[in-house]
């Protein structure tokens, strides 16, 4: 009797000691409206201070372009769904690559980067800005964006999350991908001749979906595009979509760069000698799986995106001036606070310890016309058209995409916060209310860089 009342206390007492700990990891979620929160007023202190470059703007552009192969020479972990849990992939089904823009006006020049990868990994952008200096093009001037595929490489994620959706970090993973990144852009620089300009515009509803709460919720249907000309008749295009590079499905462990390749090379072969692609706003966006297998399924959303890509209803509007101007600014957020329950909340050193902890920002990128801004998020397509209309009146054709190199999570459409789903749930983990806050710093660049 005597044992059993020592072993009760002792276990009472481990259970108090394990209720304790977890009290210490988890708090209840902050409701407190954005306005009234300190990032807010440092975010207006940060936009407040910049200074808008339209230098340029009665010259014309030189552009060049490049692509360096990423394919590892053996099996690394892939990146993408957390129920592979980083496992190696079993054979190359299509190359992937990092592909480069370098423009100049004259004054100015920026770098743009579109990689076959789930994201721009922070790692990468790290190992990267030492590289990034004035006499090649400095960090503030590159703009990033990635493919999004689910089956591209991995090994390059830090922290316990990473174990799932990337697998074992690898340094010498990350040195790669920095070293073919910054070659890329030497190349693009070195291929420069004078182009002209023109935004591009299509409508494809029928290759795109709400994933997050269907019929429900809107779908960002349109697909943006910068195509480049040059006075020998090279023509190059960066296109946006929304629809989620996700048509290859968890059980197909290939590496692949899902239907954004397939797309990407069908216009190589035909209008465009050189293409690159990035994820737009893929937040609560998905593709339409039309096939009988899943590289069908590939083919055919490929094919759907390209024939409104090229159909004649897009909208053709030729730059009138060489305005070229980027940014890179700190986004201030509210501590992270990702769900354990709908509201239950790990406090934020718990989450950085499980996901690592880097610099977020936004980036911007005026050419001519067009405004890029990225996001360090899955951005969701719900938010782009009122931004859209905004933009316009200010003259300006958006593209917003995601994956800048920084990472905070899914941003979804405010409305949704509450509702228990992936997307508002696990990958949620900046609180309440991002949705209307980021919609409002995109149109505060909108405002800066009109």
């Amino acid at each position: 009797m005597r044992f059993l009342k020592i072993l009760l206390k002792i276990i009472g007492s481990v259970v108090l000691l394990l209720l304790l700990a977890i009290a210490t990891m988890v708090t209840t979620m902050d409701h407190t409206p954005y306005k009234e929160m300190p990032y807010y007023g440092r975010w207006k202190k940060i936009i407040s201070e910049v200074k808008a470059d339209t230098s340029g703007s009665t010259g014309t552009f030189r552009a060049g372009w490049a692509k360096v192969n990423i394919t590892p020479s053996s099996p690394t972990p892939t990146a993408g769904y957390g129920n592979r849990k980083g496992k190696l992939y079993t054979s190359v089904h299509d190359s992937v690559y990092v592909r480069a823009m370098v423009v100049d006006n004259g004054s100015t020049q920026a770098a743009i980067i579109a990689a076959d990868l789930l994201i721009i990994p922070p790692t990468v952008i790290k190992a990267l800005q030492s590289k990034l200096t004035e006499k090649e093009i400095p960090f503030d001037q590159v703009f990033f964006g990635a493919t999004h595929s689910h089956n591209s490489i991995g090994g390059w994620g830090t922290g316990i999350s990473a174990l799932f959706f990337s697998g074992k970090f690898e340094q010498a993973t990350v040195d790669r991908l920095a070293d073919a990144f910054f070659q890329a852009i030497v190349q693009a620089k070195a291929a420069m001749e004078p182009v002209k300009l023109t935004y591009l515009e299509s409508i494809d509803s029928v290759d795109i979906r709400n994933r997050l709460v269907g019929e429900e919720g809107g779908i960002d249907p349109e697909i943006r595009s910068a195509a480049f000309t040059t006075q020998s008749g090279e023509k190059a295009i960066l296109s946006s979509f929304a629809a989620h590079s996700t048509v290859l499905n968890s059980k197909n462990i290939v590496l692949s760069r899902d239907y954004p390749g397939t797309l990407v090379d069908s216009l190589e072969k035909g209008r465009y000698n050189f293409a690159m692609y990035m994820a737009g706003a893929v937040g609560s966006m998905g593709p339409i799986e039309k096939g009988t297998d899943d590289f069908d399924e590939v083919k055919n959303q490929a094919f759907g995106v390209q024939s409104a890509l090229l159909s004649s209803s897009t909208i053709r509007e030729v730059s009138k001036s060489a305005v070229l101007g980027a940014i890179t600014l700190p986004l201030p957020l509210r501590d992270p606070s990702p769900r354990v329950t709908m509201n239950i909340v790990l406090r934020s050193w718990a989450f950085k310890q499980a996901f690592g902890e880097y610099p977020v920002f936004i980036k911007a990128l005026r050419i001519g016309n067009i405004l890029m801004v990225g996001m360090p998020c899955d951005f969701s397509g719900e938010l782009m058209k009122e931004l859209d209309a905004y933009a316009k009146t200010k003259g300006l054709n958006l593209m917003v995409t995601s994956f800048n190199g920084g990472y905070i999570g899914y941003i979804t459409h405010d409305k949704h916060f509450d509702k228990d789903l992936y997307e508002t749930k696990t990958m949620s983990w900046y609180g309440p209310y991002n949705g209307a806050y980021l919609q409002e710093v995109i149109k505060d660049i909108i405002d800066k860089l009109s």
